[in-house]
């Protein structure tokens, strides 16, 4: 083990011990959708949150970061990686989101702390870890309606579910990041989806990668001017 993960670890033992993956917020008027997207060598990335309204469905607010990732990529600690550009998105905010939705996990992760947990306890707001696949855990199948699910356990401990969200399409694993519980996930996740992935995170992904893209096309010009 490196010093930079032996430190990591500690970080995350820490703040494992301030989520609380219980409750959740008692009126959501505003929710926000987080990714990131990198450079294909990993130099570069983009972050962007979209603040969205679940009420009319409208985007409230889009602010966005970009800068060069300082921690490589190691498995079990992207929000090392991914948290400070992130966070200075949400520093950008004009107003703050009622609940958080994070492509990525809660506390369905080898130390209990995702990125959805990381994040959701250094801006102290309910969030939601809205993964793509599996990290840790064992489930069964849910079925193929949308809203079917079934737990994700740990070790005999239920750390998240897995959740259809779409008819007939493959389910998404979610879990608590902090200051809210399982159920309490899973509903306001099912309430901000109209495709297979939470709407504010779509938003948020169509985002970095426009922005992505906008940087790619920029950089070829600068080559073609240089030749």
């Amino acid at each position: 083990m490196t010093p930079r993960i032996a430190r990591a670890q500690a970080v995350q033992a820490r703040l494992r011990s301030r989520v609380r993956a219980s409750g959740g917020p008692r009126r959501v008027r505003l929710v926000a959708g987080a990714d990131l997207a990198y450079r294909a060598d990993g130099s570069r990335a983009w972050a962007a949150v979209v603040l969205w309204s679940p009420r009319d469905g409208t985007v409230v607010e889009t602010v966005t970061a970009a800068g060069r990732p300082r921690f490589p990529y190691v498995p079990g600690y992207l929000s090392f990686r991914e948290g400070p550009l992130l966070l200075r998105a949400f520093g950008r905010l004009r107003r703050r989101p009622d609940l958080v939705l994070f492509d990525g996990q809660g506390i369905a992760h080898p130390r209990g702390l995702g990125l959805a947990s990381h994040l959701g306890v250094l801006l102290d707001l309910p969030s939601v870890g809205c993964a793509k696949s599996r990290l840790v855990g064992e489930h069964g199948e849910p079925g193929r309606r949308r809203g079917d699910w079934t737990p994700l356990l740990l070790e005999g401990r239920q750390v998240g579910a897995v959740v259809r969200t779409r008819d007939g399409v493959k389910p998404l694993w979610i879990s608590p990041g902090h200051r809210i519980g399982v159920r309490q996930a899973i509903k306001w996740t099912l309430a901000c989806c109209r495709t297979r992935v939470p709407e504010p995170i779509r938003l948020a992904e169509q985002v970095v990668n426009s922005l992505k893209s906008g940087w790619r096309l920029k950089a070829g010009r600068c080559l073609k001017a240089g030749r």
